[in-house]
């Protein structure tokens, strides 16, 4: 179960800008900075950035860009998202998974019968959800850690939680 391996992952988007310099302020989709600074170039709307710099924020963090050198420049930057493709992202343990690599799958019940496909991963703050939508194109969220029971290539949906 991968994502297509070009498929583009956000890792962060640009908030605004920090200072004079051409610093921008992020918000991270990772917790860990390591491994952030480690990916180097990331794309923004398919223009190559350059990390040169980061550094942790109250409300994320402050990066700098070898390609941005102004604060009109950073400015620009705001809203944008910087992203990796898949197959960037370093490999898992065989019983864990990216998010994005659930999307997309088909859904199923434990009998096996189709469901339809999964659309989306959200937290609102109580646990990770899946949004499943049906054929009929009506759209219905399950918790991941209960009701979910992810394969290689399709997903299974506790009977409990089917609408």
């Amino acid at each position: 179960m991968v994502a297509a391996p070009d498929r583009l992952i956000t890792l962060a988007v640009v908030t605004g800008a920090h200072g004079i310099t051409g610093e921008v302020r992020l918000k991270p989709f990772t917790e860990d900075a390591a491994q952030f600074k480690a990916y180097g170039i990331f794309s923004a709307n398919g223009t190559p950035l350059t990390l040169k710099k980061l550094r942790p924020d109250p409300k994320g963090w402050v990066a700098r860009f070898s390609e941005i050198t102004d604060r009109n420049q950073a400015e620009a930057l705001r809203g944008t998202a910087l992203t990796v493709p898949r197959k960037a992202l370093p490999d898992l343990p065989a019983d864990e998974y990216y998010y994005i690599d659930l999307i997309g799958l088909p859904c199923v019940d434990p009998s096996g019968q189709s469901i339809g496909v999964s659309v989306a991963v959200e937290n609102y703050g109580a646990g990770d959800i899946l949004e499943i939508e049906k054929a009929d194109e009506k759209r219905f969220m399950v918790p991941i850690a209960q009701a979910v029971d992810v394969h290689d290539d399709h997903l299974v949906i506790a009977a409990d939680f089917i609408e």
